[in-house]
């Protein structure tokens, strides 16, 4: 047997010991939240994250799922309701601040704060083998720079607890510093990002502002830049690199008013996303994102996880 047949065969026993997890159900002791326990999922309508919000919602969470387009977001609310979930909708669009703030409002006004937010709004607008970078733009806007937005407004908003408020970032393997496949090929600027300690904003954004100015004057398939999904994988690392970031930031905070932030690789799902090609369901995908939400004994901060075990940046 090769090293890619054992690997495939690692990775279907770790899935199988995780789907065997998902039907015990957690006991009293593990079960720090309740109904007025509020959870923020971003871009819940359809796929991953509609699939989170019905996992959070099953689990006895009050989920307010939120999306851009209002009619699919109503759709998808009715859809859980209908089963006897509580979930609620709030339009979002993430690269909007009006619409941030709006939501910010609405969320303060009426529920007084959130205790989970889960960003899992993105897009991606390559399929299969393709790899246009004509909406690089709009990848790098939407997937970091949303992302990022959404979580500087919702931090003031996050309720104080004895176990924490929680941070997930649905992110991608494809962003990886270090794989063996798809990483930047620019040593010095990898070893700076790999840094946490002078990790900063400034980094990451100058380095977003010369990929996206290599697309547009053409340079950049010899830039160093990841070879697949260049532009969401890009988009991605950045995701990695300002969970790192932020989770020294919060680190600081004070007992009872802790903020756990991470960020987890759903794999590759039968999404839309994917031009559902993927090899894993969407429970299976949602599965780490709902665990690191729920986790009782919360003690990582900044760490990268896929199916539910820690992984490398």
């Amino acid at each position: 047997m090769g090293n890619k047949d054992k690997a495939k065969e690692r990775r279907e026993k770790r899935l199988q010991d995780i789907r065997l997890q998902r039907t015990i159900p957690y006991s009293d002791h593990q079960r720090w939240w309740s109904k007025e326990t509020v959870a923020v999922v971003t871009g819940g309508n359809r796929g991953i994250g509609f699939e989170i919000c019905r996992q959070l919602a099953t689990h006895g969470l009050t989920v307010i799922l939120t999306s851009r387009d209002s009619s699919a977001g109503v759709e998808s609310v009715k859809a859980l309701q209908e089963g006897g979930l509580s979930v609620v909708y709030h339009q979002l669009d993430i690269v909007d601040n009006s619409s941030i703030n709006q939501f910010v409002e609405w969320l303060q006004e009426n529920y007084g704060g959130l205790d989970i937010l889960v960003n899992n709004a993105g897009v991606n607008f390559n399929l299969g083998s393709d790899n246009s970078v004509e909406n690089a733009r709009k990848v790098i806007e939407t997937n970091y720079y949303g992302t990022k937005s959404m979580t500087e407004a919702i931090i003031p908003l996050m309720k104080p607890s004895v176990v924490g408020a929680r941070i997930v970032n649905v992110s991608s393997r494809l962003g990886r510093l270090n794989g063996r496949r798809n990483r930047i090929s620019h040593v010095a600027l990898r070893e700076q990002l790999s840094d946490v300690e002078s990790l900063s904003e400034e980094l990451i954004d100058r380095t977003l502002s010369t990929f996206l100015q290599q697309v547009e004057d053409g340079t950049w398939t010899t830039g160093g830049w990841p070879q697949v999904y260049t532009d969401y994988s890009v988009s991605k690392l950045a995701v990695n690199a300002y969970t790192r970031l932020m989770a020294r930031k919060l680190s600081e905070r004070p007992e009872g008013q802790k903020i756990y932030i991470n960020c987890y690789c759903p794999g590759w799902v039968k999404t839309a996303l994917t031009g559902y090609a993927g090899n894993n369901t969407v429970e299976e995908g949602a599965d780490t994102g709902v665990w690191l939400a729920l986790l009782s004994d919360q003690t990582f901060i900044g760490k990268f996880f896929a199916e539910r075990r820690e992984i490398n940046f």
